[in-house]
């Protein structure tokens, strides 16, 4: 009789909870606090706040193929993982000293994170995070640089860019414990960020120590790195760089990818059926971020100081600003809902985020976050070299 009242108060407990799903559950990053809240974009409210995640001023997110979990890569080289359903850190661990962002395997199953100090990149398991493989970033004299630009990459790979050394690394993980490697040097000096086309085909890494881009196609590897856009801007006048634009987040439309000039105040458009440059934008500020809405139609632009109140929308049809915007004080980052029609945007400053109306561009709601910056939505489980 006692079993049988019990199970009935626990259905009734069961009844009477939330229920709650998870494809359109997102994380938005307090940097200040290291906190993180859990939101829910259909009903645009926060859910819950998560604490004590270490350094995240640069952190960045990855999402379990279920939607479940979020991995956070915090700069202390935190690497914490949140239950989106039980609002609660499931497992954290500092795995190095320094850590600037990682990614999660084709098959769900491995995390990557890469690191300054040391740098290198340690592979773990999505399930436990237990360390699977450990590879030190190691060039001439046992040197060791600062890994930048990972991405996750099809035929279960990782590809990333060795800051120091002027190099981009594949490695082939379907043997985990002991990963396959494929180097390609003297690529350019200083790759600083990389991104992955959409379909997985072109790595693409920015060059802060000199002009252009370098370009590995990855179904075609053994054609070694291409330098595209070698001589953009080489007769411009030098302006001082007061952000490090960011190249991952994708900013593909069609035949065209746009990217952020550094240092200049403009967007590049290039054509990635030649990988030559059809326009130079002008624009307000140094973009920082440069983002495609789902469709493609739109580019959003982020700016960096002193330029980091404004936002501007380029129209991929013509490639002309269509609308410009000023959220507020230090907007940081921008996010699209898995179809597109809102963008949710990081007002650091003003301690808000503001979701838009893409269609329309008019201001929807805001949220309260202490000083928020990265936003990451669960629908990035689902898309490769994010």
């Amino acid at each position: 009789m006692f079993k049988l009242s019990l199970l009935s108060l626990l259905f009734c407990l069961n009844a009477h909870a939330e229920l709650r799903a998870t494809g359109d559950l997102g994380v938005v990053i307090e940097r200040a606090k290291g906190s993180a809240l859990i939101i829910n974009t259909s009903k645009q409210k926060t859910l819950a706040k998560i604490e004590a995640l270490g350094d995240l001023s640069h952190a960045s997110v990855v999402f379990s193929r279920d939607q479940r979990y979020a991995f956070v890569f915090g700069r202390d080289g935190g690497l914490s993982k949140i239950d989106l359903l039980q609002d609660k850190v499931a497992k954290r661990i500092i795995q190095a000293g320094n850590s600037i962002g990682g990614a999660i395997s084709q098959d769900g199953q491995l995390i990557a994170v890469s690191n300054y100090t040391p740098g290198g990149v340690k592979i773990f398991s999505a399930e436990t995070l237990e360390l699977i493989a450990d590879i030190p970033a190691q060039y001439g004299d046992n040197q060791l640089s600062k890994v930048v630009g990972l991405v996750d990459a099809p035929g279960q790979r990782f590809v990333f860019s060795l800051f120091d050394a002027n190099e981009v690394w594949i490695v082939d993980v379907k043997k985990p414990t002991t990963p396959v490697i494929q180097k390609f040097k003297n690529i350019g000096k200083q790759p600083y960020d990389a991104l992955l086309t959409p379909d997985g085909r072109y790595y693409i890494a920015g060059l802060f120590g000199e002009r252009g881009l370098a370009l590995l196609d990855l179904w075609n590897p053994e054609t070694g790195v291409k330098r595209i856009l070698p001589d953009y801007g080489k007769d411009d006048e030098k302006l001082p760089v007061y952000k490090m634009p960011h190249l991952e987040g994708w900013a593909v439309a069609g035949d065209f990818m746009l990217i952020p000039a550094i240092g200049q105040h403009e967007v590049l458009v290039i054509d990635t059926r030649q990988w030559t440059l059809v326009k130079r934008i002008p624009v307000i500020g140094q973009p920082v971020f440069v983002m495609a809405r789902p469709d493609g139609r739109q580019i959003w632009v982020n700016f960096a100081f002193p330029d980091n109140q404004n936002l501007q929308i380029i129209d991929a049809k013509d490639f002309k600003i269509v609308k410009s915007l000023i959220p507020g004080k230090a907007v940081l980052h921008m996010e699209f809902t898995p179809r597109g029609e809102q963008v949710w945007v990081s007002v650091r400053d003003d301690n808000q985020v503001i979701i838009y109306d893409t269609e329309n561009h008019a201001e929807l709601k805001r949220l309260s976050a202490e000083k928020p910056s990265g936003i990451f939505f669960s629908s990035r489980a689902h898309k490769t070299g994010l």
